[in-house]
Formats: structure tokens, C-alpha cells, sequence
């Protein structure tokens, strides 16, 4: 059930199916960063950075990099015309008015209610939830982007997170390496199984009860 090669890509490429012409996006780290990858060349958006930008482009050619641009994960970036500077108030601002469409996360605990824990890792160290809290709160759209089960084959989809929230009631799409369930206000409704699994797979690894769209699709 792990993320095998490919498959951190594949989720990857069906979170990209969820952003549109001229969003304003944030990519959380992990597997949401890749999503910026699988875009077609139609499909133009300004991915929005915490630490003040607006217009992120892909990463930089090894060589080409440019000591001053970079992400909020401090990793090496480029930007696209038009792109913008400012402080990381001003990026609060846009965070916290509501003016990002889409934030993609990643999450190590989601609920049936769409409760997000993403921060606090057992036994390790972490400087704080950064973004995330604002990011998941106030985004018009939260996509959540995670391997279906933990390392030792938990469910990390539950009725209830058992560690600390990030935000509650939050994250309105789910997509991991076995399906992509959408929160409802009735609980999780499953919209999508990745191949080669099947709907048995996906309630064995759930922790929760959903419901099985009448129109499921295979990815």
C-alpha cells in the first residue's frame, strides 16, 4: 500500500485535474509540490508562497538557481511573468481574506469530517504549523494529498483524528494512492478508485464508514 514508484506522481497528476485557468494555488511540501508539474500548458495559474510571492514557476535548471528566490520551504525556485514580491504580512493577507482558490497539503490524519492534523509528528520535532492553519481555514477549495495508510498499514483516513488539528472541518477533497473521496456533510463520499484496487481494498484501509458514489470512477 506504500508509495511505490509512480505513484506519489500519479496522485500528483489528479490533484493537477482539480486547478483551472487563472486560480491562485498554494502547494503545500511533500506530494503537493508535484502537482505543479502535471499543468497542461492551457491551464495558466499564479502558485501563491508564504513567504511572498505570487507567480512561482517550476524549479530552476541545476546551475540557474538564484540565491534570492525561493519557496516557503526554502527550496530553490523560478517565477513566471507577472509574478509579484511582497512581505509575508501582505501573503497573510491573501491567505486570510479568502483569495487563494486552491491549497493542496499534505496531511498525516484526516476525519470523516474533513478535520486536518498535518503538523505534529510523533517523536520529531517541528517548528511549528507554519501556513497550514491559515492555508486550511480560509482557502476556497483544500486538497488533501497523503498515502492511504501509515507505514505500519494504520488507516490515516479516520472517524477521528487522534492527533492535534490543524483546522477542523476543512478539506474537501481527499485523493490518495487507493482512491479520491469527497467530504460531505453526510461524511465521505467515494468518488474515485485508483487501479488496480477495489472498493473491499478501500473500506479495509479506511477507518471510517463512506459512502460508494453511484458513477465511481477508476483512475
Amino acid at each position: 500500500m506504500g508509495m511505490g514508484v509512480g505513484v506519489r506522481e500519479r496522485i500528483a497528476m489528479r490533484a493537477a485535474e482539480e486547478i483551472k485557468d487563472g486560480m491562485i494555488v498554494n502547494l503545500g511540501i511533500g506530494i503537493p509540490t508535484l502537482v505543479a508539474n502535471y499543468l497542461p500548458k492551457s491551464v495558466n495559474v499564479m502558485f501563491h508562497a508564504e513567504n511572498g510571492i505570487l507567480g512561482t514557476g517550476p524549479s530552476p535548471r541545476k546551475g540557474n538557481e538564484d540565491a534570492n528566490l525561493c519557496n516557503a520551504g526554502g527550496f530553490p525556485i523560478t517565477v513566471v511573468p507577472g509574478a509579484s514580491y511582497f512581505d509575508s504580512a501582505t501573503a497573510f493577507g491573501i491567505i486570510r481574506k479568502g483569495l487563494v482558490d486552491v491549497t493542496i497539503l499534505g496531511a498525516l490524519e484526516v476525519s470523516e469530517k474533513g478535520d486536518l492534523a498535518n503538523w505534529i509528528v510523533p517523536g520529531k520535532k517541528v517548528p511549528g504549523m507554519g501556513g497550514a492553519i491559515e492555508l486550511a481555514q480560509k482557502s476556497k477549495k483544500v486538497i488533501v494529498l497523503m498515502n492511504h495508510v501509515n507505514k505500519n498499514g494504520s488507516p490515516k483516513i479516520l472517524q477521528t483524528c487522534s492527533l492535534p488539528l490543524t483546522a477542523q472541518s476543512c478539506v474537501n477533497l481527499i485523493i490518495t494512492d487507493l482512491a479520491v473521496f469527497k467530504v460531505t456533510k453526510d461524511g465521505l463520499l467515494l468518488l474515485e478508485i485508483m487501479k488496480p484496487y477495489t472498493v473491499a481494498d478501500v473500506y479495509n484501509h479506511t477507518g471510517c464508514d463512506f459512502t460508494v458514489n453511484s458513477n465511481l470512477k477508476k483512475m
